[in-house]
């Protein structure tokens, strides 16, 4: 699964049409360069591919006014839409999602109805706990990581990771179940204040939010 494809489909699906200037700047305001491959070539790379599949339609602007050649404009398709929605539920949904991926999908998770993302987290859950279990099955960790001499941290890892992933998830589906955030189809803009030129980001229109 692609973090970069389900980005941008959901950075053009954001603003109708935009360009590659726009996709980039919404998502380093998100800090996607950082925790995924969104990084300017790959970016516009994944637009003109996208376009090439017919996920996007590319419209040609008029040149700028300084004589620069036209710039394109990017359009999701009934087709690009389906696909986004596919990406978007995969990566809230499986366990087995990168980090990466997640992050993207957690980036969009509001477009989907607030109990469709409640159950794909709950999916997410019974994915974790079932993996937690398949590991624990011929690793009890109570022994410790020495029953397995070295390899037994590796078998400790995926238990913590198991464990702290699930716990995790289910804070956030009981954040969502109290009210948290605005979702799709209901009363206000699920998006106000967490997009590069929203004046209404508490940092201010066009800055990215500093490290914590």
């Amino acid at each position: 699964m692609s973090a970069i494809r389900l980005l941008v489909l959901g950075a053009v699906r954001l603003h109708g049409r935009a360009h590659g200037y726009q996709v980039r700047n919404d998502l380093e305001f998100w800090g996607a360069h950082e925790w995924s491959t969104a990084k300017p070539g790959s970016i516009y790379h994944a637009l003109k591919q996208m376009a090439g599949q017919g996920l996007l339609i590319a419209h040609e602007t008029a040149p700028s006014t300084a004589g620069g050649p036209p710039r394109t404009e990017y359009e999701i398709t009934e087709r690009g839409d389906g696909e986004y929605f596919a990406l978007l539920r995969a990566a809230v949904s499986s366990h087995r999602a990168r980090q990466d991926v997640l992050s993207a999908g957690l980036g969009f998770i509001v477009d989907l109805p607030r109990q469709e993302a409640l159950d794909l987290l709950r999916e997410r859950v019974r994915g974790l706990e079932g993996w937690h279990g398949s590991v624990t099955g011929y690793y009890p960790p109570g022994e410790g990581p020495g029953q397995m001499g070295h390899i037994g941290e590796i078998m400790g890892l995926w238990v913590h990771s198991a464990e702290s992933d699930a716990a995790w998830t289910r804070g956030l589906i009981g954040r969502i179940e109290g009210g948290a955030y605005v979702f799709a189809g209901e009363r206000g803009e699920p998006y106000a204040g967490v997009l590069a030129d929203d004046p209404a980001h508490p940092g201010g229109e066009g800055r990215r939010p500093g490290p914590p």
